[in-house]
This record gives C-alpha cells, structure tokens and sequence, in this order.
C-alpha cells in the first residue's frame, strides 16, 4: 500500500472526519466539495475537532496544527484529484448525484487512482460501471466519530480487484482503523444492517405518536445498557442524514409510514435549522442534552 494523497468528496460531518483523521495519521489529503461556502463550513467543523482530539486523544497542539496543515482545500474537481492516489466520496446518499460525479470522477482522475464510497446504504455495484473503472472501485464505511469509533468497514464488489480489496484493508488501519473486511455485498454493511432498523423503529414510533423521543430513548437505554438511545444518535449522523435516507424509502416502496416520517423529519427539523449536533438542536439542545443529566434514567 503506496497511498499518499488521499482525496476526500464531500465535506460533511462525516467527510471532515475521514479529511482530519487521514491527515492526523501523516497523509496528505484534499477536501473537494462543491463551492467555497461549503468548505469553509468544513474548516469551521476541523477546528470542532481539534477539540474532540485534544479531550479524547490527548493530542498536543502541535500534532493538531501539523494535521491540520497536510489538507488542502478546493471546489474544482480536476485540481483535487490531480495526485490523488485513493478518493474517498462521501456526498449525498441521492443515487442520481452519486452516478454524476462518478461519471466526473472517472473523466478527471489519474488511472492509478482507486475510488472508495462511503455510501451507507447503497451498494457499490449500482455505481461501478459510472466510475469507468469498476475494477478499481468498492466501499470503505465509516461510523460517526471516527477518532474513537474506529471501526472502518471494507466492502467489495463482484468486479472489484482483490489487491485493491487489500490494499484499503491496509489503508484504513494506517489511518487508525479496526479493518473490517465484507467479502460479499450487503446493504447497509455490517453496522447499518444492525443500526439502521433501530433507528426507523424509533422514528416511526414518533412519527405515529407512541411516544416522545425522550421516552424511545430513556427506554432503549434502561433496557440495554446503551449510553445513548437512538435519537441522541440520529443527531450524531445529522438529521439530514436520516431524511435522505427515510425519504429514498418512501419513494421506493410508497410505503405512508415513510412518506409521514420524512415529511416530520423535514418540516418539524430540517426546515427549522435542527439537524443534530451539528448545529446545536437537533433532537436534543447541545451542549448539554438532558439525556446526559443524572436524573434522566430515573422516573
């Protein structure tokens, strides 16, 4: 594994993630996203972290600093991907934006270059053929807070190169991760395929009025022992998120229960500015949410 410049598509909560972690184990990285507006929200979310690193990590101001340096920023796509030894696309979970810049990608980025989704629904396959190069493209998925949730999940396709398959395996522990090779295609990987029918449960438990989200919660984390509940995640992965995804599931199946939840998620958060810890509220008011109180498991 000879990777050196990593290119990151997509400057998002989790696109920033995967940008600074990269560069704070030594490579040099490129955030692409689509205007300068949208990278200069991606350096005000890099500097977010350099705080998370120093209280979880114990990271010195130096290491911070000389992480920080190793990115570079820009919208136009050529530029990005010109020395790029492995692209990274993390953009919308919207099929027909994916297939677009894939086709883009595979027109500008030098032949060497492998390319990995961070897709967490979608399957590789349905994007190989748009990269031009299917051999030299599968998945490699993240979970939210990736400096300590370190897990990175490597998923192939059925045309994908076996050396490139090992060759990611060796890039996402270089960059600090628990490797985590899937040797068939599965929507939703091996996490979201446990994470994500919680979180439509809990959802739609709101949705149709069971209950609030305070009491899904309180419930979920009594029961199990888990230190959140699922709202208290849906606000880590963004709300955003959640309603790409929701949305994507009413439109599949037509099915009302989705259609209700997505127009909740996008009227009652989204269009309010509430899309999770990114911006303060989401589910819960931060810092502070009252789920971390004392007194919250009590009755």
């Amino acid at each position: 594994m000879n990777y050196k410049n990593i290119t990151v598509a997509g400057s998002g909560v989790l696109g920033s993630q995967i940008a600074y972690q990269t560069a704070f184990k030594g490579f040099n990285v490129f955030i692409y996203d689509i205007n300068d507006e949208a990278l200069e929200q991606a350096k005000k979310r890099i500097n977010k972290l350099k705080v998370r690193y120093q209280e979880d990590l114990q990271a010195t101001e130096e290491e911070l600093n000389t992480a920080y340096n190793r990115i570079s920023f820009s919208s136009d796509l050529s530029t990005a991907v010109a020395e790029a030894d492995l692209v990274i696309e993390a953009i919308p979970e919207v099929v027909k934006i994916k297939t677009e810049f894939y086709n883009e990608l595979g027109a500008l980025a030098p032949k060497k270059t492998i390319f990995a989704t961070n897709s967490s629904t979608l399957l590789p396959s349905q994007f190989a053929e748009a990269t031009g190069r299917p051999e030299k493209f599968l998945a490699l998925h993240f979970a939210n807070e990736i400096w300590t949730n370190n897990t990175a999940e490597i998923m192939k396709h059925p045309g994908t190169d076996q050396a490139v398959f090992d060759e990611v395996i060796a890039f996402a522990k270089a960059i600090g991760m628990v490797a985590l090779p899937l040797h068939k295609e599965q929507p939703g990987y091996i996490l979201n395929s446990l994470l994500v029918p919680l979180l439509d449960a809990a959802e739609l438990l709101l949705s149709n009025e069971v209950a609030d989200v305070e009491t899904i919660d309180k419930t979920w984390m009594i029961a199990t022992g888990a230190p959140k509940g699922p709202f208290a995640i849906l606000d880590v992965v963004g709300i955003t998120t959640s309603y790409n995804i929701v949305n994507a599931k009413a439109e599949a199946t037509g099915d009302p229960q989705f259609k209700k939840l997505a127009q909740l998620l996008k009227t009652s958060y989204i269009d309010k500015g509430k899309l999770g810890t990114a911006t303060g509220e989401g589910f819960y008011k931060y810092p502070n949410p009252s789920f971390e109180k004392p007194d919250f498991l009590k009755n």
